[in-house]
């Protein structure tokens, strides 16, 4: 699943090709994952690009006062190839295609299920999903305080609360790992148990994570932003792996099927335990 970091990437590379470009085809591959039917994707043809923005997980192409609201889901991507490359075979099968005078963006699914959403609206938050979004977790904005708000009183586990996109935008299945890890918190841990350090601790690794998950993702190809993310985990993916700081072996989190992982060893309860 991309994540914020990775949609902050693929923002900016589409900022640089697309702004000042005009629409000239569409192609909808795959007809359900256009989300207001009522507005076809035709819509755009004709309309030069003058903006590229990310909410969340989501990014927001901005066609002269018309966007299109693209959510990625799952396994949604996307892809350019220059004119001359037309003819490059996808490595994901195509949802759609945007062809403009200089090249041919692609949105891609990898999924067994479809999980891409395209929404033709007036601003980006008639998208439903990102309409209800909370906080973008990358911006530097993001105080302590703002996260003590959020955790104080939640029974619910920080593992999923990272993840709970009204709550906090951005956050998916491997970068919630990867902040639990370096916050040394165990991802089964009640939001409501945690001590005014150990909240302390969560903003840092939060704020020092996804910083750095930016930097890093800022011009590789978009074609690499998915391995270059696989390479940057230290314990998501990483089963039976050593803890790359301690003693401990790297295993997958109770419940989450091999989804998601930790270090027991490193990663305790508010009350100091295991």
């Amino acid at each position: 699943m991309p994540e914020a970091p990775e949609v902050e990437a693929l923002t900016l590379f589409l900022r640089e090709r697309l702004v000042g470009h005009i629409v000239r085809e569409v192609d909808l591959v795959e007809g359900r994952a256009l989300k207001t039917r009522a507005r076809p994707l035709t819509e755009l043809i004709g309309r030069p690009v003058t903006g590229a923005t990310r909410d969340g997980k989501h990014l927001d192409l901005d066609l002269d006062g018309v966007h299109l609201g693209i959510g990625f889901g799952r396994a949604g991507w996307a892809t350019w190839r220059e004119s001359s490359d037309a003819d490059v075979e996808s490595p994901a099968p195509e949802i759609a295609r945007f062809v403009f005078d200089h090249g041919i963006l692609g949105i891609t699914d990898a999924g067994d299920w479809l999980s891409v959403q395209l929404h033709v609206v007036d601003a980006p938050d008639d998208v439903p999903a990102v309409a209800k979004l909370g906080p973008d977790a990358i911006d530097p904005g993001y105080s302590r305080e703002m996260l003590a708000e959020v955790v104080r009183g939640r029974r619910k586990q920080l593992k999923a609360l990272l993840q709970e996109q009204e709550t906090l935008a951005g956050i998916g299945n491997a970068y919630s790992d990867e902040v639990l890890y370096a916050a040394r918190l165990s991802p089964v841990a009640h939001a409501s148990a945690l001590s005014e350090d150990d909240i302390t601790r969560l903003h840092l690794a939060l704020h020092d994570t996804l910083t750095a998950a930016v930097l890093a993702r800022r011009g590789v190809p978009i074609s690499e932003q998915k391995a270059a993310k696989v390479a940057s985990m230290r314990v998501h993916g990483r089963t039976g792996e050593p803890c790359p700081e301690g003693d401990g072996v790297i295993e997958d989190i109770p419940g989450t099927k091999g989804a998601g992982q930790w270090c027991p060893s490193c990663q305790v309860l508010p009350d100091g335990s295991a």
